[in-house]
């Protein structure tokens, strides 16, 4: 390309190329191509599109549009999925196709009619054109994670491998998080988060410090809430879960309960309860540093409340089924987005009783009263929090 030649003569040269090559035939079009790359500078396919383009001044008709007329208009639809969205906290669009029938009808309830338009547009929507239309609202965080060596009794117990059942519930993944604000010097409130495997089913706890005493106490309250009875427990290497007082407290009862661990400097072992670090604790309680004993009980109140009972109840989640290996590729295969809840309606470890007691609980429950309630919570909390001396 001559970079000496000037932008108004590129562009003569360019029409008249684009005048010889509407009537030119096949072999004198390469021609024409070749000269278009060499003295413009294009790329051949470039220089192919920019030749095809209309003459300046020829005369053609009105532009028809082409394609698929629009049916999901972002200006008619986001007004009204946005506050649904913010309230699922930011859910992906195969996560809202599931959630969509139960939450209309609960902002219809708590907030105000949606207009009969973009009700049956949103719950016809797929899972894609929900992600196409709230593309440009996402927004992304990275975060990070604590683990102290516990060696104590790392030969004693297995690394997880044939002996969970992986298809019934009470298998659970459990880790621990720091609300340190970035420094570990000094104590302050860690969290313990637990998923159960088959059926997504969360239960969170805050504690001061990560004493072995501290912990034991936060895994017993959670299975106590737990809807189906404990049958293994999964941790890292993390000395809060590999001493003394939780093997005890796992196998001194008529029916021990497994516990395994994963294998050292492996997270991917524990993918599970790593994502619920970030959803369910990271994505409510941030990076901030909790150094404040008092913090502990309004944390727990929240968790075993009204936010327990939103992420439990309310927010669907997708499971992987499978993977397939095509064309050097992994595939991924996830089934239908569904909450917690339904998988353990679903799950023949749970009794009829406890399906019904939790059904009837669901009942009196509107997930957006459950999302202002946990927003008022936080806000105190991070009072308190804030005004610590």
């Amino acid at each position: 390309m001559d970079k000496h030649m000037s932008q108004s003569t590129r562009i003569e040269v360019l029409e008249k190329l684009r005048r010889r090559y509407k009537t030119a035939g096949a072999e004198h079009k390469t021609k024409l191509i070749d000269q278009a790359v060499q003295l413009l500078g294009y790329h051949r396919k470039a220089a192919i599109r920019a030749l095809h383009q209309a003459v300046v001044g020829s005369t053609k008709g009105p532009m028809v549009l082409s394609g698929r007329p629009v049916k999901y208009e972002p200006n008619l639809l986001l007004p009204w999925l946005r506050p649904i969205w913010q309230a699922s906290d930011y859910a992906c669009g195969r996560r809202l196709v599931a959630m969509l029938p139960e939450w209309i009808p609960a902002y219809e309830q708590h907030e105000k009619r949606m207009p009969e338009e973009v009700r049956e547009k949103l719950l016809l929507a797929s899972g894609r054109t929900l992600d196409r239309l709230l593309e440009p609202l996402r927004g992304q965080e990275t975060g990070r994670s604590l683990t102290r060596p516990g060696t104590l009794l790392r030969q004693q117990i297995p690394i997880r491998g044939s002996l969970w059942e992986e298809g019934k519930a009470g298998w659970l993944e459990v880790d621990t998080v720091a609300l340190c604000g970035g420094s570990v010097a000094g104590e302050f409130v860690w969290m313990v988060d637990g998923v159960d495997y088959a059926t997504t089913w969360v239960e969170v706890r805050a504690m001061w410090g990560r004493g072995q005493a501290g912990t034991l106490a936060a895994l017993q309250d959670i299975e106590a809430n737990l809807p189906f009875s404990l049958l293994g427990l999964d941790s890292d290497n993390g000395g809060e879960f590999l001493n003394h007082h939780v093997l005890h407290w796992l196998q001194k009862r008529p029916r021990p309960v497994f516990m395994t661990r994963s294998r050292p400097y492996k997270k991917d072992d524990n993918a599970h309860v790593e994502q619920k670090n970030w959803t369910h604790v990271r994505q409510c309680f941030g990076y901030e540093r909790h150094d404040n004993p008092e913090l502990v009980e309004p944390m727990n109140r929240l968790v075993k409340g009204e936010y327990g009972q939103l992420l439990n109840y309310f927010h669907a989640s997708l499971k992987l089924e499978s993977k397939e290996r095509v064309d050097g590729k992994i595939r991924r295969i996830y089934g239908a987005a569904q909450t917690p809840l339904t998988r353990v309606l679903a799950s023949t470890e749970v009794t009829k009783a406890t399906k019904e007691r939790l059904l009837q609980h669901k009942a009196r429950l509107n997930p957006f009263a459950l999302k202002r309630a946990v927003t008022q919570s936080m806000k105190a909390i991070s009072a308190m929090r804030r005004d610590r001396r």
